[in-house]
């Protein structure tokens, strides 16, 4: 098997020790040592994966191909959150393994599905680790879509870099920017939340949360946290970062006139965003508590998922619907995406229009650049798409299957593709996952997995092993 796959993976095992680490430092420096002997554990375990498998040279190096980045990012997803489970089956009685694993299978991939009914009585922490899987996970997730940047279009990976094809130093220093980056804007949103008085438990449980586009609270006390105007105006700023690519602030600050197709899908969907505020101030604003909505809408372009308990319940399906839209092509958030479906609505109007009236000739233009789109790159768009709805078709049949009502199964599918955590904005804050059967855990957690990788790569992957020839 290539080197690449185990570096890859022993990198990742290094980090989950790392956080380990920091939760062992934690104990020690409050004397709550109850659970000291599970972190001593889960940090031996992930260090001594990650030396081995980050440092052995018994491997030989060779071109990886299109397919093993697939099933290493396939891999990862699968066998990392093994090791992220150990704390939970190893602190509470009554966790068994699926229910450990559901949870760091939730926290990896930044969906936020937890087993853990009431917080208040989860120890601090189960928490921290709680938040940090998730910063692993949405770190993991750039990684991955660094990986996969030949299943996207051309006008997509030249948002990220002028060099197509990419070379092993390219990698690095497009790898190096995104760990730059990632915790700066980390610290940003961190800072933010401590500008609002909130206190530094708090605080960094929640920009770990937000900066991975997670789902995980660190208490119940949502409502009461955010209740001012000011910490509702900046949560949502907060959030909005990571509905954004992750390198649009640092492509602003750098901005060159010739590289405008950096920018190019920022701007776009921040026309969806300003589109959407205004359309919800207008008609959603009803009862004077458009902070609250436009904390919802947020928490939903960004597929964050968080809520107030006092939302206009007949909103649910915009909700879910600014959910499967998703954010921007680069950034921690799920979704079909934004600018895809932007350019299909182009595409298929501008065809319409080329059929009724001849003169008007399909110009094939993303708006805001100048750059062409081949037939090909509207053809992956619409088998994302394709792709989704058959997801969504399966998962809602065997979660209905399990005695779930239609309604449920249906929001709770979109959720899961979309790696949101349900809350009050879809009527879902109600479903305890504890209780939920084994069969449906499994099918949750195949599917939080195959949200979080870009679609396309399931079909790439599955004809590579079904269809040899």
């Amino acid at each position: 098997m290539n080197n690449f796959i185990f570096k890859y993976l022993g990198v990742f095992f290094l980090l989950i020790s790392f956080f380990c680490f920091f939760n062992i430092i934690y104990l020690y420096y409050f004397e709550n040592l109850t659970y000291l002997n599970t972190y001593i554990v889960t940090f031996l375990i992930n260090l001594v994966l990650g030396i081995f498998l980050t440092f052995n040279k018994k491997y030989k190096f060779i071109k990886i191909s299109l397919y093993e980045r697939i099933f290493s990012v396939l891999a990862g997803y699968i066998l990392l959150p093994i090791t992220i489970s150990l704390p939970y089956i190893f602190s509470f009685e009554n966790i068994s393994f699926i229910n450990g694993y559901f949870e760091a299978i939730s926290g990896f991939t930044s969906t936020g599905f937890t087993v853990f009914n009431d917080l208040n009585y989860v120890d601090q922490t189960i928490i921290l680790w709680r938040s940090a899987s998730q910063w692993i996970g949405g770190l993991y997730f750039l990684f991955s879509i660094l990986l996969l940047i030949d299943i996207f279009d051309q006008n997509l990976k030249k948002s990220l870099t002028n060099y197509i094809s990419y070379n092993y130093s390219e990698i690095f220093k497009q790898s190096f920017k995104i760990i730059i980056i990632y915790i700066l804007m980390t610290l940003f949103i961190f800072i933010l939340l401590k500008l609002i008085n909130l206190r530094s438990y708090d605080a960094y449980n929640y920009s770990l949360t937000i900066i991975s586009s997670g789902g995980f609270l660190p208490n119940n006390n949502f409502d009461v946290i955010f209740s001012s105007d000011l910490s509702k105006i900046i949560l949502s700023s907060c959030m909005l970062l990571s509905f954004f690519s992750l390198f649009f602030i640092f492509n602003l600050i750098f901005f060159k006139k010739k590289n405008i197709t950096y920018l190019s899908e920022d701007f776009n969907i921040l026309i969806y965003l300003l589109f959407v505020i205004t359309i919800s101030f207008i008609f959603f604003n009803y009862e004077n508590n458009f902070l609250n909505i436009l904390v919802s809408i947020s928490s939903s372009v960004s597929n964050i998922g968080f809520s107030f308990s006092k939302i206009p319940s007949n909103l649910d399906f915009f909700f879910l619907l600014l959910v499967i839209l998703g954010g921007s092509f680069f950034s921690t958030s799920s979704g079909i995406r934004v600018i895809k479906v932007i350019t299909l609505i182009k595409f298929s109007i501008n065809n319409v229009l080329s059929h009724t009236k001849p003169n008007q000739i399909y110009s094939n233009k993303l708006s805001l650049n100048r750059i062409s789109l081949d037939t090909n790159d509207i053809n992956k768009y619409f088998l994302s798409i394709l792709i989704f709805v058959f997801s969504l078709i399966v998962i809602t049949l065997l979660l209905t299957l399990s005695n779930l009502d239609f309604e449920t199964s249906f929001k709770l599918s979109i959720l899961t593709i979309m790696n949101t955590v349900n809350s009050e904005i879809y009527n879902l804050s109600n479903l305890n996952f504890y209780e939920f059967t084994s069969f449906n855990k499994i099918s949750l957690i195949i599917f939080m997995i195959i949200g979080r990788i870009e679609l396309l790569s399931i079909v790439l992957l599955s004809k590579k092993f079904l269809f040899k020839n």
